[in-house]
């Protein structure tokens, strides 16, 4: 006979507890529970329809109990700027939390399940839990099984910045409702939804049902506001007076409503032995995606899944978390961008209330433009038709026409000084590795013309080098001779005549990544021969087996600059549009940036305005050699992903010295500085950094890393978070990816002449 411990009788613990039971009747399975029932903090939980078609397939009887008592609703309001914004199609339940708890419990009891509450295990108690075979762990945020397996398990608890209280009301919302609510403190924002049709109490107001009422706000706000964490009575006073309006007379509720900051938890392992995690327990995800209950209720699924597949615990444990950890870690960079959302309010409400509301459905990355054109078609509709009329304000260019279809935002124009990219998918700039001796050829022609002619609005190029020793490799590219200019020339004139597109030159220097093989010879391998001295701003080795750099002299950074500035000229002979400085990914200039490189202890190190010295005199003096009508970008660094590197304090305050210099556009990416980074990769993982600098400065920024839908794309114009979109991976794979772009939209993008028997064609791949 199998015998189950589960620790914790919340909604993981209980839910495979009697999943265990339904499916193996002889098993012995006990809940430890060290409270007493309905001894539970909280008001309501969510779940989508999604979520509960999974749990109907799961156990249907507990489903049946969950949907009987349920409040359903498929609406957002968002109330921002004075205005109500509506969108519909979202489906969701809210659920009284006791009475899920109850539900869950009543249907163990019912399939033989033992639940003891008032029963706290000890974890080092080895007598109580060698009776076990599985020790399922589910005991919350605070997990004392955790802390005692944290040399195994090494767990990763960080606390946010931002406060919040957990409160009830008898308002009964009809949608998930967002409020956001100045006062002299600062900015109050509320999450809001209904988990019960009734009200609980019989002296409720009328027509009173039951909702949570969730209130958050920057630490500076809540230190203004003279409340205290724990004073229950004078934080619910205070935002009675404070949503008087919106609650219209009904009043807020207590349970351990005290103000805490969201515990954000990820551990390396999630078992140990026979021991196993689940929920919040091992890894938390913010409410404001309200994923936290779904979580912890398909852990209990994937595990009883794993335990019925495999032969031993062992063997069971591990599938268990190798085909989990994928699944709950996406959710939690989810989670996690919609908490940095809510954590920069103040910083995103400064939009008009339509883009806001967008930008606020969208927050997670999760539901993107189209996602929500499926559920929503008019309010899509209209932040696309607000969106193009701005673009073409911007462009300089008349107002639409009133097409049945508004333009997708991605086929917009943008205009940076006198240059009009006529829409906004640039082609990111990728080193191809394959110049001879700087020298570009016809491979360039082919890879850069062709995706010009798919349909995309700036091409860009690789990092060209400013010296045949700047170069990465022997087979970057490079325009450091007159004889470069001819074979870049041909490239500018294909795009120009041949398409609608536009072309940018990226220039830069390797420094300490310098004088390396090819990477399909391995990741910054040294090379073997042929190789040349590398410098840096200091005589760090990128790594133990790389070189270590010469520290640059001051006539050598002269030199730079005028290396910098004769290829600017033959940029301009070349005939390019727009160039951009490459200042990231740990090549030179991001050395000079980074505090993790930069060692130095004369005026262009120490400081930010120390080591962004020597970048900002090469962007000052190619500044100057560029014609003023046309656009200069700069690709910089937003993170090193590292401790004590480069951060997004250093990053505003940079962007904000290169608009002073004339910078037209900011493309922000992150990373490459040190080998040692730990970035959190993910789709769209650096698309917050664009919004960031976006917001801050007001200048033009390119968003990059891992974007590779249109969905994507015009999810991140839309919200304002970028205006330009950098794709790499993708157009490797498509050249043609924006033309098929189009073509899934329904938009009409031109084909060049010779192509134009293609108007109208559906292409089948069956």
């Amino acid at each position: 006979m199998v015998r189950v411990a589960c620790i914790g009788g919340g909604p993981a613990g209980l839910y495979f507890a009697l999943l265990t039971k339904k499916r193996d009747p002889a098993a012995e399975v006990v809940v430890f529970e060290r409270n007493q029932p309905h001894d539970t903090f909280g008001f309501g939980v969510v779940f989508s329809d999604k979520t509960l078609e999974g749990l109907r397939e799961t156990d249907a009887e507990s489903y049946a109990s969950i949907t009987d008592q349920f409040f359903h609703w498929d609406a957002i309001d968002v109330h921002a700027g004075g205005e109500v914004f509506t969108s519909r199609g979202h489906g969701f339940s809210g659920l009284s939390r006791a009475a899920l708890l109850d539900i869950l419990a009543e249907r163990a009891r019912a399939l033989g399940v033992e639940l003891r509450y008032g029963a706290p295990i000890d974890p080092s108690d080895r007598a109580t839990l060698s009776k076990f075979d599985v020790v399922a762990v589910a005991d919350g945020a605070n997990s004392a099984f955790r802390t005692h397996h944290a040399e195994v398990l090494r767990p990763d608890v960080e606390l946010r910045k931002s406060r919040f209280v957990w409160l009830g009301t008898t308002y009964p919302f009809d949608a998930f409702t967002f409020y956001f609510q100045n006062v002299d403190a600062g900015l109050f924002q509320v999450h809001a939804y209904r988990y019960a049709a009734n009200a609980a109490s019989s002296d409720a107001p009328a027509g009173a049902g039951q909702s949570t009422f969730i209130v958050e706000c920057s630490e500076d706000t809540f230190q203004k506001s003279g409340l205290r964490e724990d004073d229950e009575a004078g934080t619910k006073a205070y935002l009675e007076r404070v949503f008087a309006r919106e609650l219209a007379g009904h009043p807020l509720l207590l349970n351990r409503s005290i103000w805490r900051r969201f515990p954000v938890i990820r551990c390396e392992r999630w078992h140990h032995e026979n021991v196993v995690f689940l929920g919040d327990a091992v890894h938390t995800a913010h409410f404001s995606i309200g994923s936290g209950t779904k979580i912890a209720l398909e852990d209990a699924i994937a595990l009883r899944d794993a335990l019925d597949r495999d032969a031993s615990v062992p063997e069971a444990l591990r599938a268990y978390e190798a085909a989990r950890r994928p699944v709950v870690e996406s959710f939690q960079r989810a989670a996690q961008v919609s908490l940095e959302w809510f954590e920069d309010t103040e910083r995103h409400i400064a939009h008009r209330p339509l883009v806001f509301s967008f930008s606020l459905l969208t927050r997670s990355l999760r539901v993107t433009h189209e996602n929500l054109r499926l559920r929503d078609p008019e309010f899509v509709d209209r932040v696309d038709r607000d969106f193009e009329a701005e673009a073409r304000t911007q462009a300089k260019l008349p107002p639409p026409p009133s097409p049945a279809k508004p333009t997708p935002p991605m086929f917009t124009p943008l205009r940076l000084r006198e240059l009009v990219i006529p829409n906004r998918v640039g082609v990111s700039p990728m080193c191809m590795y394959s110049a001879k001796d700087g020298a570009v050829d016809d491979f360039h022609l082919v890879h850069l013309g062709s995706r010009a002619m798919g349909g995309a609005g700036l091409v860009m190029t690789e990092m060209t080098d400013v010296s045949r020793d700047a170069r990465i490799t022997p087979g970057c590219a490079g325009l450091y001779t007159d004889a470069h200019v001819g074979p870049w020339r041909r490239i500018v004139d294909f795009v120009h005549t041949q398409t609608p597109a536009k072309i940018g030159l990226q220039i830069g220097h390797a420094g300490r990544k310098g004088s390396t093989a090819p990477p399909w010879e391995g990741q910054d391998v040294p090379l073997r021969e042929g190789g040349w001295e590398i410098v840096a701003p200091s005589p760090v080795p990128w790594s133990s087996r790389n070189a270590t750099p010469r520290e640059m002299t001051r006539a050598e950074m002269d030199q730079t600059i005028v290396d910098y500035v004769r290829t600017v000229e033959r940029a301009i002979e070349a005939g390019f549009d727009l160039i951009e400085l490459h200042a990231a990914h740990g090549y030179l200039l991001a050395e000079f940036l980074s505090p993790l490189v930069n060692r130095r202890t004369d005026a262009y190190g120490g400081s930010l305005e120390n080591r962004a010295r020597f970048p900002l005199e090469v962007f000052r003096a190619m500044r100057d050699a560029w014609p003023a009508e046309r656009p200069m970008a700069v690709r910089v660094n937003a993170s090193d992903w590292a401790p004590g590197g480069f951060t997004e304090a250093d990053l505003t305050a940079l962007a904000k010295l290169l608009a002073k210099e004339g910078c037209d556009l900011l493309d922000v990416s992150s990373g490459s500085t040190v080998p040692e980074q730990r970035p959190r990769y993910g789709r769209l993982y650096q698309v917050p950094f664009a919004d960031l600098v976006r917001a801050e400065t007001g200048i033009a920024v390119a968003a990059v890393g891992a974007i590779s839908s249109y969905a994507d794309v015009n999810s991140i114009l839309a919200a304002r978070r970028a205006d330009l979109c950098f794709i790499a991976r993708a157009h490797l794979f498509d050249p043609y990816w924006v033309r098929h772009a189009a073509q899934a939209q329904g938009y009409d993008l031109p084909w060049p002449s010779p192509y134009g028997i293609l108007r109208g064609y559906s292409p089948r791949f069956a």
